[in-house]
């Protein structure tokens, strides 16, 4: 996915950018501007009075040069960004929003920093964010309905220009602030049943039933689903399992293990374990999570049990490392970079005033059949 374009040439008005300042901000200063500078001189923090003084230009002068460099001249703005360097001055942005109520901020809420699906849609929502200025707040939400309300208050009076949600299913707490604040919203990595919210994703029970079904196509009998974390997504997968083995006639659920516990490989390998303890009959298991596929696998293999022959094992999210498992892990394939590419721009859209083409966008998912099962 390329980049977007790259960010339009500033706005000019009036009069063409001055080449030298008649005289440096520091002649002439109204008092109020010497209070402030001595006030934060007292406090250490570097202001952009200190950075026009050190470059010898006006204050104004300055604020162009860093703000909207296409209003002064090339050696203005390198004069200014030398004093910037040497200085270490960091911009405020909390006055510059309240001065044109705009923030440049989007705020950005994922339930893993670790887990590779969220890192891969902050990397696309970078991408997509990079080129117009904007920058991203993100709260790391733990998959807590606490934790997401506590990060969207925070996040919230900072004034960002939008939000960003993981999920369509929020507590009523947080849908209380959204509704409140007024800020767009864009949800992520599943579809909504309302039409009217935006949002980019694919459908998650639709996935869970391709991969129940595609086991059932090639033979497999008694299949168990195993399943962590239990966030709205991993509940749906489970839904669309169920409803494939219902569809065929071979829905059992003994042969269901869902835990609340975090995602891992260890844990995978516990939970089959666990599985064949309940239905040692299983004849292929669907973990809910690739991570949990890996744990079953070597699990197979420290008991002799041979995959695909004698158990098959799929995953979900087609992580870096199922193409080289041994063997190698049939699993679904998420369009994760692009779900956060494509969501940072429909927001980006809305935050303009711009209606977007499609409210919500099904990017779709791909059953990636390998040696597994």
């Amino acid at each position: 996915m390329p980049r977007s374009a790259s960010k339009p040439a500033a706005l000019v008005s009036g009069a063409p950018p001055a080449e030298v300042d008649a005289a440096p901000e520091s002649a002439g200063r109204p008092l109020a501007a010497a209070k402030r500078a001595s006030r934060s001189r007292s406090s250490g923090r570097v202001t952009l009075a200190d950075v026009a003084r050190h470059a010898g230009v006006a204050l104004m002068t300055a604020s162009r040069a860093i703000s909207n460099p296409g209003l002064v001249s090339e050696a203005l703005r390198l004069r200014v960004n030398e004093a910037v360097a040497a200085l270490g001055y960091v911009p405020n942005r909390a006055a510059r929003s309240l001065a044109s109520s705009r923030s440049n901020v989007i705020s950005v809420l994922v339930p893993s920093l670790s887990n590779a699906v969220f890192t891969d849609t902050l990397a696309g929502i970078q991408d997509a964010l990079d080129a117009d200025g904007f920058q991203m707040l993100i709260g790391n939400t733990r998959y807590s309905n606490a934790e997401e309300a506590k990060f969207l208050r925070i996040h919230l009076q900072s004034n960002p220009d939008g939000v960003l949600l993981t999920g369509v299913a929020q507590s009523a707490e947080v849908r209380q602030m959204l509704e409140a604040s007024g800020v767009p919203v864009v949800s992520m990595m599943d579809i909504p049943d309302d039409p009217s919210r935006l949002a980019v994703g694919f459908s998650q029970h639709q996935a869970g039933y391709a991969m129940t079904s595609h086991l059932v196509k090639k033979g497999r009998r008694r299949i168990g689903f195993i399943g962590a974390q239990l966030d709205d997504r991993t509940l749906k997968r489970a839904e669309g399992y169920r409803a494939a083995l219902r569809q065929a006639g071979l829905y059992d659920p003994k042969r269901e293990l869902l835990v609340p516990d975090p995602s891992t490989v260890a844990l995978g390998a516990e939970l089959l374990g666990r599985m064949l303890a309940m239905a040692p009959d299983c004849d292929a298991v669907f973990c809910c999570n690739d991570d949990l596929a890996y744990g079953a696998i070597y699990q197979c293999q420290r008991r002799g049990i041979a995959v695909p022959e004698e158990l098959a094992i799929c995953g979900f999210n087609d992580l870096p490392l199922s193409a080289w498992m041994n063997p190698s892990v049939t699993t679904i394939a998420t369009p994760r970079y692009r779900i956060g590419f494509e969501a940072a721009r429909m927001l980006r859209s809305v935050i303009e005033g711009e209606e977007p083409a499609a409210r919500q966008i099904d990017l779709g998912f791909t059953l990636m059949a390998r040696e597994s099962a």
